[in-house]
């Protein structure tokens, strides 16, 4: 039976990877267990934002604990515990951090169903143009942990960063992506570089199908 590693619970927000805005991690402060951070917006939209709500950064589902400033705000606080700190990569100073507000009943689902939950982190293994024209696609290939490579398919969806995205071609832990200038345009994997750390998320329909594989053949 496959395993994945150990991870905090997925959150019960749920998102669509569709990155909304780019921030930028502006202050780390330690607590007794974890740390809060405070947030930079960047273009994101928070004047519906209340306290409780989860925002995704850089795939990790995070709950708002206050705003600054609370008249307009343009950055939020959350606050981060030491296992989601050891599960997951860029949430440090100055990280920059792609942002999706969870999603309402009435959104339209634009990439795939995410849920906010980091299976495992990933390492860029090429990242570059596909063409000599540095303007348009590049192809970014990531390898997977052990745990995470059997639920990864051609064709399949996968979260990097946080960023919905399809996957063009998998050879045993190393997998491949194209990333059209859309995208690079409007997150932060621009800023990826070879040997890079990445969060990934599996996608939702491939965990179920083994756990649904695993109990049938227990």
């Amino acid at each position: 039976m496959l395993e994945l590693p150990p991870c905090p619970p997925p959150a019960s927000a749920m998102f669509s990877g569709i990155i909304a805005a780019v921030g930028k991690v502006h202050n780390v402060a330690p607590r007794t267990s974890g740390v809060r951070l405070t947030i930079g917006a960047g273009g994101l939209d928070l004047s519906d934002v209340i306290l409780g709500d989860s925002i995704a950064c850089n795939g990790v589902c995070l709950t708002v604990v206050d705003l600054v400033p609370h008249e307009q705000p343009t950055a939020f606080i959350v606050d981060v515990s030491d296992e989601t700190l050891r599960c997951t990569t860029g949430l440090t100073a100055n990280g920059t951090l792609n942002l999706e507000k969870a999603l309402r009943l009435a959104d339209r689902l634009g990439g795939h169903l995410v849920t906010g939950h980091v299976d495992g982190i990933g390492s860029v293994r090429h990242f570059a143009p596909t063409t000599a024209d540095t303007q348009g696609d590049w192809l970014l290939t990531i390898e997977a942990p052990e745990a995470l490579a059997p639920f990864i398919a051609r064709k399949g969806s996968i979260t990097v960063n946080g960023t919905s995205l399809t996957v063009n071609s998998v050879d045993d832990r190393l997998f491949s992506i194209n990333l059209i200038p859309h995208t690079l345009q409007n997150t932060m994997l621009h800023t990826l570089t070879v040997s890079a750390p990445v969060n990934l998320e599996i996608d939702v329909i491939a965990r179920y199908c083994e756990r649904l594989l695993s109990y049938t053949q227990s």
